[in-house]
């Protein structure tokens, strides 16, 4: 993991026809069976080339370095994420803290699901993290949850409004990873959702 903090993570193009989308589709396959059976530390072009079938000249014409794929495929957690939560507390015609309820389970449960390529994309992370693309991406999760507080907390100021947002978020990211870093049961998950939900909801209810 020795490439330069500031290496370029962008793709160098996005595939067009059917026969570059399905090789770009290779590479990002190969990628994650390497990153969830290797890790991060053995994690390289190489070996991603190699697990797609592909020569390595063929990844670098999407992908110029390793930061690149690693980004790649955090960028689509960090999207699906996203459309997790826009899908759920976008969903005016139910109260605000059921959409919270609602979003403290499916998170929980997909923390779980995806614990192993989560813990592999964290060690990588340094390669990415300052990049502006990653803030970019964490800018519209916190936009999310502003705009859910704003209708959630109609009589809070600004600034609770913004604590309560960074609270539940930040909350929810750091506890979710810890307990999901060892095997759960579906009754386990469940039960651990409620107590999560139960804590933000009285939060909630007490700032109203």
């Amino acid at each position: 993991m020795n490439e330069p903090r500031k290496s370029r993570i962008s793709a160098l193009k996005e595939p067009k026809q059917a026969r570059s989308i399905e090789l770009v589709a290779a590479i990002l396959e190969a990628a994650v069976h390497v990153l969830e059976r290797e890790g991060a530390q053995r994690f390289t072009t190489a070996r991603v080339a190699e697990k797609a079938g592909v020569s390595v000249g063929s990844l670098y014409q999407y992908f110029p370095n390793k930061a690149a794929i690693l980004f790649r495929l955090q960028s689509d957690e960090w999207r699906e994420t996203m459309d997790m939560l826009r899908a759920i507390l976008d969903d005016t015609g139910r109260p605000p803290l059921d959409r919270l309820r609602a979003l403290v389970h499916a998170f929980i449960r997909s923390e779980c699901a995806e614990a192993g390529m989560r813990t592999a994309l964290d060690d990588a992370a340094p390669l990415y993290r300052n990049a502006p693309e990653a803030q970019a991406a964490k800018a519209g999760s916190d936009r999310i949850f502003l705009h859910f507080m704003r209708e959630a907390l109609p009589h809070a100021v600004d600034a609770e409004q913004e604590l309560a947002a960074d609270m539940i978020k930040a909350t929810l990211s750091n506890v979710g990873a810890n307990f999901s870093a060892s095997p759960r049961t579906e009754a386990e998950i469940a039960r651990y959702g409620d107590a999560m939900a139960d804590m933000f909801c009285a939060y909630l209810r007490d700032i109203c």
